[in-house]
């Protein structure tokens, strides 16, 4: 787009947007438009398709594990977007939270959220090492896309892990790569994944 604020990295298929000044602006301007008389349709859609992501991360979990509850659950990212301890609207909250509530036991790393994500979600695991995390995991979930994260030994993760079961949700990894190390390996809108 015209735009440089908005390139192509928010323009990638994944679980979706979060933060505090997206989700509030764009509720905002649906409030203005629909206090003068004007259906915001777009932006209205806009809400209900980044609402949709987190349903389709989980029931991709649900088809792949059929049972959620007493399943080990890693996941790895917290925050809203890397670089940031800003877990405000985000996606791996709700996601976490729902995965409990269904009964899932779930351990989680992040580099810079583990202490503010701690205060918003029910009682889980974090661990500094995301290892830690993958160690006996039915799935592990990347939900935020810290570079440290590509840069993790996948061949170690998949021995500690239970299931080799990985739901990448922001499309860090290469599919092929994973699928070549064994991965049960599904993201967000690619071919075959």
């Amino acid at each position: 787009g015209l735009d440089p604020r908005i390139g192509p990295q928010f323009l990638r298929a994944g679980l979706g947007f979060g933060g505090f000044c997206l989700p509030k602006d764009i509720q905002a301007f649906i409030w203005l438009a629909e206090s003068v008389g004007v259906d915001f349709g777009l932006l209205k859609e806009t809400e209900r398709v980044n609402r949709q992501r987190i349903e389709l991360l989980l029931e991709k979990v649900r088809r792949a594990l059929w049972v959620v509850k007493d399943k080990q659950i890693g996941v790895l990212g917290l925050a809203f977007k890397p670089n940031t301890d800003d877990v405000r609207f985000a996606p791996a909250i709700e996601v976490i939270s729902r995965l409990v509530a269904e009964g899932a036991q779930v351990r989680a790393c992040d580099p810079e959220a583990m202490e503010k994500a701690g205060a918003l979600l029910p009682p889980i695991a974090y661990h500094r090492d995301p290892y830690e995390v993958a160690k006996n995991a039915d799935a592990l979930l990347i939900t935020t896309e810290w570079e440290e994260f590509r840069r993790l030994d996948w061949e170690r993760i998949r021995d500690l892990m239970a299931r080799p079961l990985l739901l990448d949700a922001r499309n860090l990894l290469d599919p092929v790569q994973m699928k070549a190390l064994g991965f049960d390996y599904h993201s967000f809108g690619r071919p075959g994944c």
